[in-house]
């Protein structure tokens, strides 16, 4: 059996059009970057500071409020910290950690954690463990259905970390402009995929080298570009934790709790 025999053609199933209830977080990595913030925890269980909850309770928080009813949150890197923390954690919804005992990489992380979603003849979502987002699920799972994806991608236009300069023709410099949003949209980190998609996981490795060009080759693959005005950040440093808190801050400036 080769890779494209686990594909059904596009069209062989219409797409159904219904509400994703379950999702997976990926929370088992290292988080070297952040130092020493992840001397004593994993990446997802940092705290956006002005907040009160770690990445990990916002991304909670917003599939809830998206209709997801179960999560899968899988493990791996010091996971007693996130065990320890939904033990004594409220949550609008039901969250089923798994351990990684070895290391799996993204995809083989997914498949193992897929094979504990409560309804694995469903679509769910699925989302790295350090994003900090929030936008409609629901219309990106539309989006999803109505392309009849196995997987579908949300592509995010992140903020440049330099200024660039505008240029004519003739090369005369016409104007300075201070971190303009990425020409190129990137993976954002988080997904809607098909019942089918966890059988098209590698057990050990990446699905962006494996999985996701044979679906792209196929034109089962689709990307979903976050509205405009998105906030959108994933929190791989101290730089973007810091300027995160800057951001929210900024924000609550600009709208006072009533």
């Amino acid at each position: 059996m080769t890779f494209d025999d686990l594909i059904p053609s596009a069209g062989e199933s219409p797409p159904v059009s219904r509400p994703v209830t379950q999702a997976v977080i990926l929370a088992g990595g290292k988080g070297s970057r952040l130092r020493p913030y992840t001397d004593t925890r994993p990446k997802p269980m940092i705290e956006i500071p002005g907040t009160g909850l770690p990445i990990i309770g916002h991304q909670l928080e917003w599939l809830a409020a998206e209709g997801v009813t179960d999560a899968i949150i899988s493990c791996g890197y010091l996971s007693e910290v996130v065990l320890d923390w939904l033990s004594g954690v409220s949550l609008p919804l039901k969250v089923t950690p798994v351990i990684e005992t070895e290391a799996l990489g993204r995809g083989g992380g997914l498949k193992f954690a897929a094979a504990s979603l409560p309804r694995p003849g469903e679509p769910w979502y699925a989302t790295n463990g350090d994003i900090w987002t929030r936008f409609s699920l629901r219309a990106m799972a539309d989006f999803h259905h109505e392309r009849d994806a196995h997987a579908t991608l949300a592509l995010a236009r992140p903020r440049l970390p330099w200024g660039t300069v505008d240029i004519d023709r003739f090369g005369n410099v016409l104007d300075f402009v201070e971190a303009p949003p990425s020409p190129y949209p990137i993976n954002a980190g988080v997904y809607v995929f098909s019942a089918e998609f966890a059988s098209m996981l590698p057990e050990v490795g990446d699905h962006e080298r494996s999985t996701f060009p044979h679906l792209a080759r196929r034109r089962r693959l689709a990307g979903y570009e976050l509205p405009q005005g998105v906030y959108w950040r994933a929190i791989d440093t101290a730089k973007d934790l810091n300027e995160a808190a800057e951001e929210l801050a900024a924000f609550r400036k600009k709208n006072p709790a009533p």
